[in-house]
């Protein structure tokens, strides 16, 4: 979330740049700053009263040393008063700051100078493209068919078993699948991110210090009996992991990375773009994770998005990167990549991946703090993640692109992890 001392000294700053997301926030930032003003004048009040309370206890036993008896009763009545005063306060105090918070995370992160204004994903911007749409036969099949046809997955078993959105990967898809993650993994390691097998499940602090709620509750699945939460993504546990920690200089940039199976409800998903592996509610995601001095983000985010780039080639896939326009960024970011590749049977762009730089917004909520080069002082740390990469939606124009009349043929990156060259009957 925004800082208020970041809010109350860059109030029109804040209100312009939030309208490039489409969000109207005078009215609400005003209410902020009102009620941070009521704040530093309690916490003044209080302060005051508190120092008074400890001045008049050293005079009070003076008085009595003194034999001044009725003057020292005089202020032990005062000192009573008194406490009695901060009683008051502390409460208005604690009820103060805790309007201000609910009124905080209410607050979008502000977009970089460099997000463009737009509504919808048709005002996103280009960045760049690569690789060559393949050209197939006119009877080609999209992934769903061709998972029927060669026996890989069965939708229907896994809506038997739990409902739809939850395939069944079989045989050379299953072994296709864990291609893709260790591939994904050892790639991370190369590039220097450490691994981690973190919980898929987390607590209520985790899913607000990422920014998951209360903005996108509806979105995840909650186990009630024990109050937890079925990650939307490996971002969660993995930033959560420095969550009220203060990151020694010399240990910046801390880079992560881990696979997961994903959970998201999708409420309203519905039509032809939630066939097949095009909309599911578990999937596999391998992501990464940057905790950077906030000097560095922006040459990380850029790092990062050419780390994903570099994916995409290897498995020879066409892609495009585009820069995500204020309406169509997410609630939590400052500055998003999406990454597409497209799917030929289907004709279309599919996303799978965000590269994403969130700046202090998350690290603010979760008080993720490094100390600078002298030790003497401590900064809010900026963080960034993206996706490295998630898997259905890579499996789709896989399956779809690489269909030959002998059979679908793998990319020779994942031929070692695979053990096969060819899916065929």
């Amino acid at each position: 979330m925004l800082s208020l001392k970041y809010i109350s000294e860059n109030r029109d700053m804040v209100v312009t740049r939030l309208k490039v997301k489409n969000f109207e926030s005078s009215e609400l930032v005003d209410g902020i700053i009102e009620l941070d003003i009521k704040r530093r004048k309690l916490k003044n009040i209080l302060d005051n009263s508190q120092a008074t309370i400890k001045k008049l206890s050293r005079e009070i036993g003076t008085l009595f040393q003194q034999g001044k008896n009725e003057e020292a009763g005089q202020a032990k009545e005062k000192t009573t008063a008194l406490k009695e005063e901060i009683k008051t306060l502390s409460s208005d105090l604690a009820e103060t700051e805790g309007r201000i918070r609910e009124l905080l995370v209410q607050l979008p992160n502000i977009p970089h100078n460099s997000v463009p204004p737009g509504k919808t994903p048709e005002d996103n911007i280009m960045v760049r493209e690569g690789g060559a749409k393949p050209e197939l036969n006119p009877d080609a099949l999209p992934h769903w068919d061709l998972a029927a046809r060669y026996d890989l997955i069965d939708f229907e078993l896994g809506t038997k078993v739990t409902g739809a959105g939850f395939p069944v990967y079989k045989g050379k898809a299953a072994r296709m699948q864990r291609a893709l993650i260790n591939f994904f993994l050892d790639q991370a390691g190369t590039a220097g991110y450490s691994e981690i097998i973190p919980p898929i499940l987390v607590n209520e602090d985790s899913a607000f210090g990422t920014g998951q709620l209360p903005d996108k509750e509806g979105q995840m699945y909650h186990v009630t009996g024990d109050n937890l939460y079925l990650i939307p993504t490996a971002e969660v546990p993995l930033t959560n992991i420095f969550r009220n920690e203060i990151i020694p200089f010399s240990e910046l940039p801390r880079k992560l990375t881990a696979y997961t199976p994903c959970f998201r409800r999708e409420a309203g998903s519905y039509g032809k773009d939630v066939r097949g592996l095009n909309r599911l509610h578990q999937f596999d995601k391998v992501e990464i994770v940057e905790v950077q001095h906030p000097d560095n983000s922006y040459a990380s985010l850029e790092a990062m998005t050419s780390y994903v780039e570099g994916l995409v080639v290897k498995l020879g896939l066409p892609y495009r990167i585009l820069l995500l326009c204020g309406g169509d960024m997410s609630f939590a970011s400052a500055k998003t990549y999406d990454f597409e590749v497209f799917s030929a049977a289907q004709n279309k762009w599919l996303e799978v991946s965000s590269v994403s730089n969130f700046e202090s917004y998350q690290a603010n909520r979760m008080m993720l703090r490094f100390r600078d080069e002298t030790g003497n002082k401590i900064h809010t740390a900026h963080t960034l993640n993206g996706s490295a990469l998630a898997l259905p939606r890579i499996m789709a124009a896989l399956l779809e692109n690489n269909q030959s009349p002998e059979g679908i043929k793998i990319p020779p990156v994942l031929v070692p992890y695979t053990g096969f060259e060819l899916i065929n009957p």
